[in-house]
């Protein structure tokens, strides 16, 4: 029984309500993506974002049952990684320069503390096509092709790097995850970097789309992220080292380019 008790692009947050446990049965894995992840929303209001954040409510739930033993598959951040150097590797200290990144980090502090079978997938930006029901807010794609479009220049930030990861990546790591903890019952306290292949600023991924897309690059104008007061800190450099995932799960990153593509490809 796979158990999502929240929806992966909802909003706006909701609260999780869980059954009674005499009304429920215990679900063998809960894949928690649960997050009011806008770091400006975050910064405005530090208490929502640690209340919806930190899954104590659901930590407490699973607790309530006989045995605790459900694979608890939490979605994490890069943010978590000060942005101070390049290709973090998930032993790094966790430094968060806002209070988006400090939500997510005390949300693992609880998982380790409270819970004890466990993976915690620190993502990067999860790009890909548009939902069946669509999400409010701009996808970054999307939103990079749509400016692109009306052929003129516009500006993207060339000093701060991610690793972007293409959304069925994330849906099949979870997959594997999942058959792994079906097959073997082995229980784990696991913490892997998410990320695609790429180290990328938000300038290199816009011009990766105008190629892909049949644009001329020169519309893609590089500044400076210092440049632009978002009303939050941002971590320059938060790329990180996905060796471990690779190894861990004998698996196959998609490149940002192919993601593009399959991202736009009508047949996919």
């Amino acid at each position: 029984m796979l158990l999502s008790p929240f929806n992966l692009t909802c909003t706006p947050v909701k609260a999780f309500t869980p059954l009674p446990t005499n009304l429920a049965r215990q679900p063998d894995i809960v894949v928690n993506c649960a997050a009011l992840s806008v770091p400006r929303a975050c910064e405005t209001d530090p208490a929502l974002a640690m209340s919806v954040n930190v899954p104590s409510t659901l930590v407490k739930w699973l607790s309530s049952f006989t045995e605790c033993n459900t694979l608890l598959i939490h979605l994490s951040t890069d943010q978590v990684y000060e942005g101070t150097k390049s290709f973090y590797k998930e032993d790094d200290e966790t430094l968060p320069v806002n209070v988006y990144g400090k939500s997510k980090v005390a949300a693992e502090e609880y998982i380790f503390d409270n819970w004890s079978n466990f993976v915690i997938l620190r993502s990067s930006i999860i790009f890909g096509r548009q939902t069946i029901s669509p999400v409010s807010k701009s996808l970054p794609i999307q939103w990079m092709d749509g400016v692109l479009s009306k052929g003129q220049e516009a500006e993207f930030f060339h000093d701060e790097f991610r690793c972007p990861v293409y959304v069925k990546d994330v849906v099949n790591i979870i997959r594997l995850l999942t058959d792994r903890w079906i097959s073997d019952g082995k229980k784990s306290q696991l913490v892997l970097n998410v990320g695609g292949p790429n180290r990328l600023s938000r300038a290199e991924m816009a011009e990766t789309v105008a190629r892909v897309r049949g644009y001329n690059t020169s519309l893609v104008k590089p500044v400076s992220a210092s440049s632009i007061d978002r009303g939050v800190k941002s971590p320059a450099d938060i790329s990180m080292d996905i060796s471990k995932l690779i190894q861990t799960l004998d698996f196959t990153p998609t490149s940002f380019e192919d993601g593009v593509k399959l991202t736009f490809d009508t047949n996919e």
